[in-house]
């Protein structure tokens, strides 16, 4: 489950995605790595090149960079990291042994039958080049699943629109006959509706996610998380594309409810997402980093700790007698001072002492009675 409440710790996915370079040994390796480290969750991408690219799609420019194996287009390149269904099935089967939750992100609706059916998922990730994908939001929302929308490449409206499409998807029965058919009008009216926006906070958190691989810090832009927070009133998490943990990080401390960051067992590697990646060692790093994180992040509350309460008493001060001071004898700015321990009279009595006669003695640093 993904559902988050404030006091919820943050939930830490390691993306596979595809780094396991059509390799399902190395997703076990990957797997194994994330579990050690202290993820939540490991992700995985289910697709099948053909129906998710046409064959002459041209390669991004991170894709460019890190094909290698001669891949010309797309489609290429995604043949050489798809896992076949079986394999899908025993990465399931093994994540359960370790007990680590499997997530995937599908990419078709034969994915989504996968994930839903056979792997009886009860989360699914829908990536950021899914978002204007309406027609198959609808079915990714008619699953009713927890959601995780990442929101990269995205203007507001666009992620609105997506909320939209999911908030009919998961509030109106296909077989209501009264119900509106699917339609952006329709969409609209669920979204705005107060079963659609129950919907929403029941299922869906919303992921800022910077589509470059990797992101560099300026792109980042984790205020655009506060913006999210504000716009829909869903809980917010980051999926970090860029190098190290510093981003991961401060997404935490700015609230950040989810953190997906990619793994790899060696940054090295042939492939389009291992430059993007962390290795089994600094994620570890992050993992408690993160939950040192949550910790220090405490209470709202403005109140002393018990150990401040323990130290105050040293730290703090009380009016003493700057000389001796005989009975009858004016308090006046020559005669008083403060110093540590507390104990005695506190500071913000001193002016109402000033002028007044001492009814005792004191000598030089005693504390004013």
């Amino acid at each position: 489950m993904i559902a988050h409440t404030p006091s919820a710790p943050v939930r830490i996915i390691a993306e596979i995605g595809v780094n396991h370079n059509g390799s399902a040994a190395m997703a076990r390796q990957l797997i194994d790595a994330a579990r050690r480290c202290g993820a939540d969750a490991v992700k995985l991408q289910l697709f099948r090149a053909a129906q998710l690219a046409a064959p002459d799609t041209p390669l991004a420019d991170y894709q460019q960079q890190a094909a290698g194996a001669g891949a010309r287009s797309q489609y290429e390149l995604l043949r050489q990291l798809e896992l076949s269904e079986a394999e899908v099935r025993e990465l399931g089967v093994y994540c359960e042994a370790q007990q680590i939750e499997l997530l995937a992100t599908p990419f078709d609706r034969d994915a989504l039958r996968l994930l839903v059916h056979d792997l009886r998922a009860s989360s699914i990730k829908l990536g950021s080049g899914e978002l204007t994908n309406l027609p198959f939001l609808l079915e990714v929302g008619r699953c009713r699943r927890q959601l995780l929308l990442s929101t990269g490449m995205a203007t507001l409206a666009e992620v609105e629109q997506a909320l939209s499409v999911l908030a009919y998807g998961l509030a109106v029965e296909p077989s209501d006959p009264l119900a509106a058919p699917p339609s952006l009008a329709a969409f609209r009216q669920a979204y705005v509706s107060a079963a659609g926006q129950a919907a929403l906070q029941r299922y869906v958190t919303v992921l800022h996610a910077t589509t470059a691989y990797p992101a560099p810090p300026a792109s980042c832009n984790l205020r655009a998380m506060d913006t999210l927070r504000a716009a829909f009133r869903l809980p917010t998490g980051l999926s970090d594309h860029s190098e190290g943990s510093a981003v991961a990080i401060a997404a935490v401390a700015r609230g950040a409810c989810v953190i997906e960051k990619h793994l790899t067992l060696d940054r090295s590697l042939p492939g389009v997402d291992h430059q993007a990646s962390m290795e089994p060692e600094d994620f570890g790093r992050m993992v408690r980093d993160i939950r040192q994180i949550e910790m220090a992040l405490g209470s709202p509350a403005k109140l002393p700790d018990e150990a401040e309460l323990r130290t105050s008493g040293l730290v703090r001060r009380s009016i003493v007698a700057a000389t001796d001071i005989a009975v009858g004898e004016q308090f006046s700015e020559r005669n008083l001072t403060f110093k540590r321990p507390a104990g005695g009279l506190p500071p913000e009595r001193y002016w109402e002492l000033l002028g007044r006669a001492s009814d005792h003695s004191y000598r030089k640093d005693e504390p004013i009675q």
